[in-house]
């Protein structure tokens, strides 16, 4: 174990940032939906990267208790981005 009051070593680094670092590029994936929305070139790639190739169609059901359904991807992509709640599965 390190000293206390010691900087971690690289590999701590890694593992604490890892996190915050998923959580930025998240972040910025929502600030170009805001700026350009959902018809985007761009955005459309990300929505696609994230849905293995292809952007869902129609409705969409969540994990969320309170918010179980959206009409599209569109609006579900943007609740999430709104409340934060980057990594809500579909």
């Amino acid at each position: 174990p390190q000293q206390p009051g010691t900087p971690l070593s690289n590999q701590e680094y890694r593992q604490f940032f890892r996190s915050l670092v998923v959580a930025q590029r998240a972040s910025t994936a929502c600030l170009l939906r805001a700026l350009y929305g959902c018809q985007n070139p761009l955005v459309q790639r990300l929505d696609e990267y994230e849905n293995h190739g292809v952007i869902p169609k129609g409705p969409i059901c969540s994990e969320l208790p309170g918010n179980p359904f959206f009409p599209d991807f569109c609006t579900f992509s943007f609740y999430r981005c709104t409340m934060k709640r980057y990594f809500i599965k579909v």
